[in-house]
């Protein structure tokens, strides 16, 4: 077939309402605030929300990232030096649904009863801070190793490319100026120090026809 410009594959079919497969609604509703609070939609443009983090992780949870599959998962497990990277019997799925729970009961008993998700945004702030250096007590596991897993993931359901779910509208490509998957840069290899002219393309195309 002869190639046309513009032309592309069917997008993947996310909606504005995520459905999860992972994440129960209490998992969901935990990390939809706290993405929210990593990524807010401000003046520069859309948050972690309306790009569909939550969901680009929900979808990596249930997958072969979330089982650990290419893992080396056999003990012994003692805490690791930071440069060791992931050390932990769990999966990461596993971490997500016992750290939520934890969190969630950790910041009922601080805030009467309230989640996560209900606190005031200052609040949750304060409590990833507390999660982040490791303050935050969630029985056997450790704090800082999950917060350092869900930054992650955060980032990469903000800038992976939307067939994955996440980068919803490819908002995080326009933020950062990234031009994508075109399968030409030479017009602007020696473009230097001029702003990228052309809207970002997925592995899949880009959405052109709709005018966004």
């Amino acid at each position: 077939m002869p190639w046309t410009g513009g032309a592309q594959a069917p997008n993947p079919n996310f909606t504005e309402s995520p459905r999860y497969i992972f994440f129960t609604s209490a998992e969901a509703a935990f990390v939809e605030a706290a993405s929210g609070r990593m990524i807010p939609e401000d003046e520069l443009g859309p948050g972690a929300l309306k790009a569909g983090v939550p969901e680009f992780i929900d979808r990596q949870l249930d997958g072969e990232f979330g089982q650990g599959r290419r893992w080396y998962m056999q003990g012994p497990w003692p805490k690791g030096d930071d440069t060791q990277g992931y050390q932990s019997r769990l999966t990461p799925a596993a971490l997500y649904r016992a750290s939520i729970k934890a969190i969630d009961d950790g910041v009922g008993r601080q805030f009467h009863g309230k989640s996560f998700a209900h606190l005031q945004a200052s609040d949750q702030d304060a409590m990833l801070s507390k999660l982040e250096n490791g303050e935050f007590h969630l029985g056997q596991i450790d704090s800082k190793s999950f917060f350092d897993m869900f930054l992650q993931n955060v980032m990469e359901g903000f800038w992976s490319d939307p067939t994955y779910g996440g980068n919803r509208d490819m908002v995080g490509w326009k933020l950062i100026g990234f031009p994508g998957a075109r399968y030409d840069q030479r017009p602007f290899v020696l473009q230097h120090g001029k702003r990228y002219p052309l809207p970002p393309v997925g592995l899949k195309g880009r959405k052109a026809w709709t005018g966004s």
